[in-house]
């Protein structure tokens, strides 16, 4: 499986390994400390500068079976164009964050000044990710939301 991430973390089932990974070795218990290794190895391999992962693969690549995207939101859509090019066919791209703390579903007077700006860019960008043919998406409400898009073509 190829995959990139665009800041954030990538967190599968036990991939922080309760917690391990953030603690002093010598706090880990004993039978985690040998995962505990691995993911500290498998993190410092994705935390790369995003802008350089992308940069550094080929326009139209399209061989990416997944996509993680936890980056400054007002450039989604930007990301979601060059992601695009990345991902391969019926590729699944993640997108976190998509409900910016419910500020998208509030009116604009009832949202904190901090988030203003933000919650523009995500109504722009949830609406052009509906509005994509290819994509199809699915909005998993869990946290802040994540936007699961499978590339159709």
């Amino acid at each position: 499986m190829k995959l990139v991430k665009i800041n954030g973390i990538i967190v599968y089932d036990n991939t922080l390994l309760y917690g391990s990974v953030a603690k002093p070795e010598d706090a880990v218990n004993e039978f985690l400390k040998v995962g505990r290794i691995s993911m500290l190895h498998f993190n410092k391999a994705l935390a790369v500068d995003p802008r350089v992962k992308i940069a550094m693969a080929p326009l139209g690549d399209g061989s990416f079976d997944f996509v993680f995207v936890d980056a400054d939101k007002v450039n989604y859509l930007n990301y979601h164009e060059r992601v695009m090019k990345l991902v391969k066919i019926n590729g699944i791209i993640v997108y976190d964050n998509t409900l910016l703390y419910g500020s998208v579903a509030k009116p604009e007077d009832a949202v904190n000044e901090f988030l203003k700006v933000g919650r523009i860019s995500m109504l722009h960008f949830n609406k052009a990710l509906a509005a994509d043919p290819r994509v199809k998406i699915a909005m998993a409400p869990l946290g802040d939301g994540n936007t699961i898009c499978r590339r159709l073509y």
